[in-house]
């Protein structure tokens, strides 16, 4: 598999390090991730009261003997874990200031993630969505399918308006067991409505996490002289002189990172801000190390 969005020393040196859920998983065969359900893996979880139909064999005599009652022990089950990335494909994520696009950059994650995810026996699948288009790979554990995730990722041509919402709310009615959905955009929508599509997938008990991809230009808004934009989503043109408005675009920008990062945290989303010229290696080597127990950090 040769694609220049993928780092296998990268790769390699991110290897050590497990892609693991911040919430229980349910998945359709034994894996490495705490399930909802009790079972009877290595790891106790707690005793509860016998009733009648459990399972004998489970019965704690030493505690029986403590207490003369009968005491049931509860294992914590495991279960794989099936992660969804959610790509962004509306026109603005094309816009690339001072080097990367965002959507390379959006590439260059999920591939990553879904590579790490799928070498530790877990599944990837990819939504790519725009008002138009939700294009989705189901999630596999098979290692050749992610062939199918990078060459999605390869063909990749982000144009017209954002899907997101759309996507997220099909994500959360479609998907049945929860998941660890990951979002790539740059939220270029209504902050309200993106937290209700992420309040439905925490109802639906997902692990969420977002990557909010910003160009470094949109954040400063450095501009020196008349300069003619383009919304590349509507191609839309305004032409202004960047000093009269900086103020003003600053604060807007300010209360729409502020509206987003609150959505992300009332739906108990891990939400980062990430410019594009952020280097990839710290970036993915501190996303996974925050998502380990503290016990294995």
């Amino acid at each position: 598999m040769k694609y220049d969005f993928l780092d296998h020393d990268l790769l390699s040196r991110l290897g050590s390090l497990p892609v693991e859920a911040r919430v229980p998983m349910m998945g359709n065969v034994a894996g490495k991730h705490r399930s909802p359900h009790r079972g009877s893996s290595v790891e106790f979880a707690e005793y509860r009261k016998y009733v009648a139909g459990d399972d004998t064999r489970r019965l704690d005599w030493k505690a029986f003997a403590r207490s003369d009652r009968f005491y049931i022990k509860e294992f914590e089950a495991d279960t794989n874990l099936r992660a969804y990335f959610v790509v962004d494909a509306s026109g603005s994520m094309n816009f690339a200031g001072k080097g990367e696009s965002k959507v390379s950059y959006a590439r260059r994650i999920a591939a990553s993630l879904s590579y790490l995810l799928v070498n530790q026996g877990d599944a990837a699948g990819l939504s790519l969505c725009t008002d138009k288009l939700h294009l989705e790979v189901p999630p596999s554990r098979r290692p050749a399918h992610l062939e199918r995730i990078f060459s999605t990722l390869a063909d990749l041509k982000p144009s017209g308006e954002t899907g997101l919402l759309g996507a997220l709310h099909t994500i959360a009615e479609k998907i049945s067991q929860r998941a660890f959905v990951v979002i790539l955009s740059d939220l270029f929508t209504d902050p309200a409505a993106l937290g209700d599509a992420l309040q439905h997938l925490r109802y639906r008990k997902h692990d969420i996490s977002v990557f909010h991809l910003m160009d470094p230009l949109e954040i400063g808004f450095e501009f020196e002289r008349p300069h003619r934009f383009v919304d590349l989503e509507d191609n839309t043109t305004l032409v202004v002189e960047p000093a009269l408005i900086a103020d003003e675009y600053r604060t807007a920008l300010r209360d729409f990172l502020t509206a987003v990062r609150a959505k992300c945290h009332d739906a108990t989303a891990d939400y980062q801000l990430i410019t594009t010229d952020t280097p990839l290696e710290p970036l993915l080597r501190e996303f996974l190390t925050a998502r380990l127990p503290k016990s294995k950090r």
